[in-house]
């Protein structure tokens, strides 16, 4: 009996149009999905950004609008580390968190998850990226901190600094993939690598002098919370893979 053609949930689309048509059934599902849990969505962002906003308080506060009290130390601290081997290694760092190396795995594994037909997961992956760039944006201009100002960095920031996107940015993609992965044998080497990938990627920003710790702090609370308050919401009663 000849074998069918036809594409099981988990072949690659053989042809451009096979690939078009597994984008337009992602996009499909997303919309549907989004008109019945659009609410538990909202609740989600309500549940991040009030948190946040307290926190931004507490700065405002405590500071004058400036730091938290270990802010400035260890900031202070990072400066004396300074050595040019350390700058390339950092620069590079930072550009991997951001534009050379987030953006591209983002798209990477969105595109991906879309292409092998796991729609949840895939969804999953766009809400958290897309509403943790557009949280990022909306809290910078709310809280509208500015940049440190302890010495010239040698890779200056003109916008404002409350919360860190890369420090939010990477820590969005590493919970989405150790969420996804915790269930498979994947879970620990993913989990090594995106904490210490995410890590490096904070302290970057610290060494460069362009954001106060409190600022990398926040964008990793703030991912995690969106990361896992999405997830909670799209796997509902269901775990990834499951289809």
């Amino acid at each position: 009996m000849p074998m069918s053609t036809e594409n099981t949930p988990h072949e690659l689309p053989h042809n451009p149009a096979e690939a078009v048509d597994a984008v337009r059934e992602e996009v499909r599902f997303g919309v549907g999905f989004l008109r019945v849990h659009w609410r538990r969505l909202l609740l989600v962002f309500a549940g991040v950004l009030l948190p946040l906003w307290g926190f931004g308080e507490l700065a405002q506060e405590l500071r004058y609008g400036r730091a938290f009290p270990f802010d400035d130390p260890l900031l202070r601290w990072a400066n004396t580390l300074a050595r040019a081997g350390w700058d390339v290694f950092f620069v590079r760092m930072t550009d991997l968190g951001y534009l050379y190396g987030l953006v591209p795995a983002n798209i990477l594994l969105v595109g991906f998850l879309a292409l092998r037909r796991h729609m949840r997961e895939g969804l999953f992956a766009a809400v958290s990226i897309i509403g943790s760039a557009l949280l990022n944006l909306g809290a910078k201009q709310l809280f509208a901190r500015e940049r440190p100002t302890l010495w010239e960095s040698i890779a200056p920031e003109s916008s404002f600094s409350f919360p860190s996107g890369h420090a939010m940015g990477t820590m969005t993609l590493a919970a989405v993939l150790i969420l996804l992965a915790w269930r498979t044998r994947w879970r620990w080497p993913v989990f090594v690598l995106a904490a210490g990938f995410t890590t490096l990627v904070g302290l970057s920003r610290i060494y460069l002098g362009v954001h106060y710790p409190s600022d990398i702090l926040a964008g990793w609370a703030a991912a995690m919370v969106l990361a896992v308050g999405t997830y909670s919401v799209v796997f509902h009663r269901r775990r990834p893979w499951a289809d």
